[in-house]
């Protein structure tokens, strides 16, 4: 905590360089396009290459994979986000760098889904600014997506250091539910994820605020109320009934794998979330916060404050970055 403590007021004093030393500690940003064999479409995917990328032809960098929210995509985290500056900012003062990629996650929410979707429904909106080639995906494997596809994307296409101790994801609201279930459902791909204002406990009924017992949604109006106007994607990602929605739900995830860990399976990645206390979902981060401390699993947790803006994540998105590389390996 000290050490990111540091870096983050290294990073507030960077205001005082010159503009000529900034500009020599500057990473790239582009965009490729990609096949998905897991959409059956082709996707756009924008690529941050550290500072030293292009003269250090010989170095290897950890991979970090960054999602979006509901609603946005592949360019978020740069245009409202400003996760490129926030990352050459870190590196200024002295952290490691990394690659980062930021896939098109559609409103996907980064699950195989329950049901495939209504691909002539999505066809036919034409409010939607996407277009349908690669939105109306025909199979919605949006994990599979993430953590085979954009993987292997990267290890291919990048100098990337291609092995899970060297690989972590994050992301916010409907991708803080990604990174923590894709890392949950792949601890051999990914070593570390975070999550800023999730939706990490999406049967949480209440109380409001937290208080223990928690209760959850047991039937098809509870698992309709508890997901509010979420409920016309949950539908489909995670069916009418507890059985697909326990099965993606962040808490009983980690509660799988720390079975399997005990019996000589792969290692829990290392996990972090944090939400505004003005924000919709906090208490849905608190009940997955108290559910990982029962089951003993360790975990960093940290309410902020603030809502669900991009403001908010602005602001705290250096720390999801010191997190992860603080957990990942270099060369």
């Amino acid at each position: 905590m000290r050490l990111v403590a540091a870096w983050l007021l290294l990073a507030v004093g960077n205001a005082s360089l010159s503009s000529a030393q900034s500009a020599t500690v500057t990473g790239t940003v582009r965009t490729d396009t990609l096949w998905s064999q897991s959409l059956g479409a082709y996707k756009a995917l924008v690529v941050y290459l550290p500072p030293s990328y292009s003269a250090a032809t010989r170095t290897r960098y950890p991979l970090l994979v960054y999602l979006h929210g509901r609603t946005g995509n592949e360019r978020n985290w740069v245009d409202a986000g400003r996760l490129d500056r926030t990352m050459d900012s870190l590196v200024r003062t002295g952290a490691p760098e990394a690659i980062i990629a930021m896939p098109d996650g559609d409103n996907g929410w980064y699950a195989t889904w329950n049901q495939l979707g209504d691909a002539n429904a999505c066809r036919a909106d034409s409010v939607r600014r996407e277009p349908a080639a690669t939105y109306c995906v025909p199979w919605t494997r949006y994990d599979d997506y993430i953590a085979r596809d954009i993987v292997s994307h990267m290890d291919t296409r990048y100098r990337t250091i291609a092995r899970r101790e060297s690989r972590g994801i994050a992301g916010l609201s409907m991708g803080g539910f990604g990174a923590l279930t894709v890392a949950l459902q792949y601890p051999d791909v990914f070593a570390a994820a975070a999550s800023h204002s999730g939706v990490v406990s999406p049967r949480y009924l209440g109380p409001k605020p937290f208080a223990p017992p928690p209760r959850y949604a047991n039937t098809t109006a509870e698992l309709q109320s508890a997901s509010r106007n979420l409920w016309s994607d949950l539908r489909w990602v995670m069916g009418k009934d507890t059985i697909g929605w326990n099965a993606r739900d962040p808490g009983h995830m980690v509660q799988r794998l720390q079975s399997r860990t005990a019996t000589g399976g792969p290692r829990i990645p290392l996990l972090m979330f944090d939400v505004g206390v003005d924000d919709a979902y906090v208490d849905q981060n608190r009940d997955l916060h108290a559910t990982l401390t029962s089951l003993g699993v360790t975990h960093r947790y940290a309410e902020w404050p603030g809502a669900h803006t991009w403001s908010y994540w602005q602001a705290h998105a250096a720390e999801s970055l010191l997190f992860l590389l603080g957990n990942v390996t270099g060369r």
